[in-house]
């Protein structure tokens, strides 16, 4: 056990506005936190797990939220029941804090989309998410990367979110305190006998073929299928129905750990800005994203379209020249420009006319295992909008649909069999103060029925190749399945285990 925090002292703004909060010092390792905090009630972990990455800069960790609500596919408008749960409390922001000081946080599903668009079921319906489930959450451990410091905030909230008092927040933030200084096991409580979810694999009745080479990993595609699905989304695309379509096979292996295990060898192998961890109680979403779906910050709005993937290797020269082969590729700029038109035009949904601006068009970002093209569109919010209005405006993201977005939707839910659940979807928060920050859930595992579930896909365009296309999932799903071994055989805890 390393160095453990010395006495933290507990303040609140000089306007008396805000939360409470006290720093930590020394600063705890973000992942050592989140063994602390894994036995606890709804864990959300949203973790820029590559902090030197220039969007890496914030990470938050939170449990038990006073409130938990699960909107499921049937009902007509989650959005409403949403907003209903956040009216109670606003809170302005310490500006000097890390951003998320509390709020509503959670999962939005991709089949979400079922609620607000006549879109039909796939065929199977096995392993489905619920449409949404959030809570809102008091308190938050939060980390600036940059400055190097860490805080625990409360707003020290009742029950039925109207009352902030602050000998509540007191106690809240140093019950955090005291468990951060506890020794650093792992408490999730999936990893014991006498709760093994992860060890009761359910039977699935939805296609399933076992990839060559691969005892134990599954694709609900045969190889042949997946490139009859792409050729069929090329054939859409020739007769004038979409200019794009977004396709994913799912994988899914026996889970061989905990899911809390399993997101420290992922975090420690497949590391990303912004990646993150939520227990469902049912499931668990495991996230290694590289793509942010929105954020508001003073209420100017922004979005990170990736579209356009190469593969990295060892070898500083091949990156280069594969970076630069991406840059040109008539193909992955078509795609990813496509994309950005769509979400100028949802943005412009929400954002004042004339705001919207295109401030990174096609740039080559590298990650740990592949490199992206990446573009930004920003927006200043108008005066009636919030944070739910931005996500029912642009949600699911069109880089994970295509163009046009409902009938690319119709298409996926056509030719992917199964549902994608949290996948495609999103994670993230709405403050209490109207900022907000939502991922995209690509390069993400579910850990459900005795099962990791890790759909990989693409964007499908005119110029695309099925085999191509094919091979460009399996550079994607490296980080995950390599991930997914080190869980398998305990290497994601071989580091050694110090708090600082």
């Amino acid at each position: 056990m390393g160095k453990k925090l010395s006495e933290w002292v507990i303040q609140r703004s000089q306007t008396g506005e805000g939360p409470w909060y006290a720093e930590l010092s020394p600063v705890p390792r973000p992942e050592f936190a989140f063994d602390r905090y894994l036995s606890r009630r709804h864990c959300l972990f949203l973790d820029s797990a590559t902090p030197q990455h220039r969007l890496g800069r914030y990470s938050f960790l939170t449990a038990d939220p006073l409130k938990w609500h699960v909107s499921m596919l049937d009902e007509p408008s989650p959005f409403k029941a949403l907003r209903h749960l956040i009216r109670h409390f606003h809170a302005k922001r310490v500006e000097e804090l890390p951003p998320f000081q509390g709020g509503m946080a959670g999962l939005w599903s991709y089949d979400l989309n079922r609620s607000m668009e006549q879109i039909p079921p796939p065929q199977y319906q096995d392993l489905e998410s619920p449409a949404a489930a959030v809570g809102i959450y008091d308190t938050v451990v939060a980390w600036d990367h940059q400055q190097n410091r860490c805080w625990v905030l409360s707003h020290g909230l009742s029950s039925d979110l109207t009352v902030s008092d602050g000998e509540l927040a007191a106690e809240r933030i140093s019950e955090v305190c005291r468990r951060l200084n506890e020794e650093a096991v792992m408490e999730d409580r999936f990893t014991h006998a006498d709760s093994e979810s992860w060890n009761c694999r359910q039977r699935l009745e939805s296609p399933s073929f076992e990839v060559e080479g691969s005892p134990e990993l599954f694709s609900n595609f045969s190889r042949e299928g997946f490139l009859e699905a792409v050729q069929r989304g090329i054939e859409y695309i020739r007769a004038g129905d979409i200019f794009q379509v977004n396709l994913a096979h799912r994988l899914r292996t026996p889970a061989r750990s905990s899911a809390g295990q399993l997101y420290r060898s992922l975090r420690q192998n497949n590391p990303a800005p912004f990646a993150g961890f939520l227990d469902l109680g049912e499931s668990q979403v495991v996230s290694a994203s590289p793509e942010r779906l929105v954020q508001i910050r003073d209420r100017v709005v922004e979005s990170r379209p990736i579209k356009g993937t190469t593969h990295r290797t060892r070898f500083p020269e091949a990156d280069l020249s594969a970076a630069e082969t991406l840059r040109q590729s008539e193909k992955d700029r078509a795609e990813n420009i496509m994309i950005v038109d769509l979400l100028r035009n949802d943005l412009s949904k929400i954002c004042k006319a004339d705001s919207i601006q295109v401030t990174q068009l096609c740039e080559v970002e590298p990650y740990q295992y592949v490199q992206h093209l990446v573009s930004a569109i920003r927006g200043v919010l108008k005066e009636n909008a919030d944070g739910l209005d931005v996500i029912e405006a642009i949600f699911p993201g069109g880089s994970i649909t295509g163009a046009p977005k409902i009938r690319a939707m119709e298409i996926i839910a056509e030719l992917e069999p199964t549902p994608r659940g949290a996948y495609c979807g999103s994670l993230g928060y709405i403050g209490f103060d109207g900022s907000c920050d939502f991922n995209i859930l690509i390069r993400t595992i579910t850990a459900q029925a005795g099962w990791w579930s890790f759909p990989v896909g693409g964007g499908i365009v005119y110029q695309s190749s099925p085999e191509k296309e094919l091979v460009e999932t399996w550079h994607k799903a490296r980080g995950l399945i390599r991930g997914i071994e080190a869980a398998a055989s305990g290497a994601w805890g071989s580091e050694k285990r110090s708090f600082i």
